[in-house]
């Protein structure tokens, strides 16, 4: 994951990412409330920062990231930082007129935004690159103030179905991760604290002109992480191989070459803070507070 992450995070946002960015945004149109801050989860892979600000133009923005690439790539990072222990968990945030910091785990409490959290969290394109759903909805959910919601996206089961088929004839491994479904995202996202998780999914058939085209784009769009994938290194004679196969297998009746990809979208509410009924209860001073606190209009 890592390695794949030093590759991809400096070419910029894919082109089909800013595509679902664009579908997922339409999807606020459906939304009441207008948050006042929201945070971008992974902003230099996701995509769709110009569409989010231009909707909410006076929300404060916030920008998290997870990869060491994005720190090491960021020369707002101090250069002493990029050799502290525990590099492969640092968190990234920068705030809107403030200076870049990286955050780690245990010192999320003390981030600005921490103390009512963002109203809004967007994660295009994020869910099949997180080796850690459960954490990962877990953070994003501590991240929300009470009442605020969940933008997210991400490849589903039947991308490059095409590929499978071929790899799975050719005896070639795995071409792919097996992407989560819809419904056991719900799954954990109810698990992970969210409320009303409602799930979406469309799919999408791209098209090109050779197996040459199709191969660059698929670089662009990560690379092959899947346990019980061939993992040495193929030759050009392997290569070649491979583009004969896809133009035999995955040619269309007007000549071009043909994928599917599966788009998983996810929308959810953080609930308000809620005493658990027990016969002696002990809450906190914060989440009192939230609960008294008068509810924002939704």
């Amino acid at each position: 994951m890592a390695r794949q992450a030093r590759r991809l995070y400096g070419q910029g946002v894919p082109w089909l990412h800013d595509e679902v960015a664009r579908r997922l945004d339409s999807k606020l149109e459906w939304v009441k409330m207008q948050p006042a801050s929201w945070v971008e989860w992974a902003p230099a892979w996701g995509g769709g920062q110009a569409l989010v600000s231009a909707r909410y133009p006076q929300a404060r923005h916030g920008r998290l990231a997870a990869a060491e690439s994005v720190m090491a790539r960021d020369a707002a990072v101090p250069a002493e930082g990029r050799g502290m222990a525990g590099w492969r968990q640092a968190l990234q945030h920068w705030w809107t007129g403030a200076d870049a910091r990286v955050w780690r785990p245990d010192e999320l409490d003390q981030a600005p935004w921490m103390a009512d959290g963002a109203q809004l969290l967007w994660a295009n394109m994020s869910l099949h690159t997180l080796s850690d759903l459960p954490g990962t909805l877990r953070l994003w959910a501590r991240q929300l103030a009470p009442q605020g919601f969940l933008m997210c996206s991400g490849l589903g089961p039947d991308t490059a179905r095409e590929l499978r088929a071929l790899y799975a004839a050719e005896g070639w491994g795995l071409p792919t991760i097996d992407f989560i479904d819809m419904h056991d995202l719900g799954d954990e996202l109810a698990k992970a604290g969210f409320a009303d998780p409602v799930m979406d999914m469309e799919r999408i058939q791209l098209t090109w002109a050779s197996p040459e085209a199709l191969l660059a784009e698929l670089r662009t769009w990560g690379g092959n992480v899947a346990q019980g994938r061939f993992e040495g290194c193929r030759s050009r004679a392997w290569r070649q191989r491979w583009l004969e196969a896809v133009g035999r297998h995955l040619r269309d009746a007007d000549g071009r070459i043909r994928l599917t990809v599966e788009v998983v979208y996810g929308h959810a509410i953080k609930p308000e803070a809620r005493a658990p009924l027990q016969p002696e209860s002990r809450v906190s001073l914060e989440d009192m507070r939230r609960m008294v606190r008068r509810p924002r209009e939704s």
